[in-house]
């Protein structure tokens, strides 16, 4: 039987409870909830074997944001959420040293809408190597920080892992940022939930097309992922609406993905607070304020 597809570490634990007949202790994984900025957050943590054979994910740290109020741009919702998703990755990035270089890197197809995420994030980081390379009296007291877009196999003929591997290869960061599309089991998470993992990524994943993995062992270097839930497979919305355990045959909409209407906007101000949130983790002497003015 095919299970219910999601990339959310919070969503394959609510699925585990719900097979489980309501349990909620979960061997090798532990889960808390908190509020940062007031917005909510869960921590999901596999910590073993035994956890990374329920939930399918390897064992790591998983912290999901729900941006609520973001969609509907509620007053001060956007600072908040760029300060929540900036203290949650400097709680990721705290083996980093403070003034290693990091790269990061934006997966993804810009041409695609739901999959354009990674993209639209490196348009709105703050890269500061080439400024503290040749101008270190002006800007040695900023991190240096590299960007690329990683673009799809289809558009350069280069998988996005070798070409971030080359990358890593020829300037050596500290550490990888990557940001990718997702998938949910769930309408209401699409769009509205931020997953920020020290486990690493594969490309394409959202959309069903994994490609080499971006983790610690294929790049040498600890890997952040960022990932936005913008799609739910087709089956797996038909099962929660029906209210069923098995996944319906859906015909030739087997492999149908469903994403919001306005999945442009949506993705532009989910771009913007990852961007934003990342550059303030990355430099803390920097307020949202004169990251306005630097990336406007």
């Amino acid at each position: 039987m095919r299970m219910r597809r999601t990339d959310l570490a919070l969503e394959a634990r609510e699925l585990w409870q719900e097979g489980a007949g309501g349990l909620t202790a979960l061997p090798g994984v532990e889960a808390r909830d908190a509020l940062r900025e007031g917005i909510p957050v869960t921590t999901v943590k596999i910590l073993d074997g035994r956890g990374e054979e329920a939930l399918g994910k390897p064992r790591g740290t998983y912290v999901t944001l729900t941006l609520e109020g973001l969609a509907g741009r509620e007053e001060g919702v956007f600072q908040r959420s760029v300060r929540a998703v900036a203290g949650e990755l400097s709680g990721l990035l705290e083996e980093v040293p403070e003034k290693g270089l990091v790269l990061v890197a934006g997966l993804g197809n810009r041409a695609i809408t739901p999959d354009a995420i990674g993209p639209k994030v490196h348009e709105n980081v703050l890269v500061t190597r080439h400024l503290v390379r040749k101008m270190p009296e002006h800007f040695g007291s900023l991190r240096p920080v590299a960007s690329l877009a990683a673009e799809v196999m289809g558009t350069t003929g280069v998988e996005s892992g070798e070409l971030v591997r080359a990358v890593c290869e020829k300037i050596r960061p500290d550490c990888v940022v990557a940001v990718d599309a997702l998938a949910s089991r769930s309408l209401e998470r699409l769009c509205r939930t931020v997953q920020i993992a020290d486990t690493g990524i594969t490309p394409g994943s959202g959309v069903g097309n994994h490609r080499m993995g971006l983790t610690r062992d294929t790049l040498g270097v600890p890997v952040v992922a960022v990932g936005v839930p913008t799609v739910v497979d087709g089956a797996t919305l038909a099962a929660d609406l029906l209210g069923t355990d098995s996944l319906p045959d859906l015909g030739e909409g087997k492999d149908l993905l469903v994403t919001p209407k306005d999945i442009d906007s949506q993705v532009n101000d989910l771009a913007k607070v990852i961007g934003f949130g990342l550059s303030m983790a990355l430099q803390p002497g920097i307020s949202l304020e004169e990251l306005e003015l630097l990336l406007s």
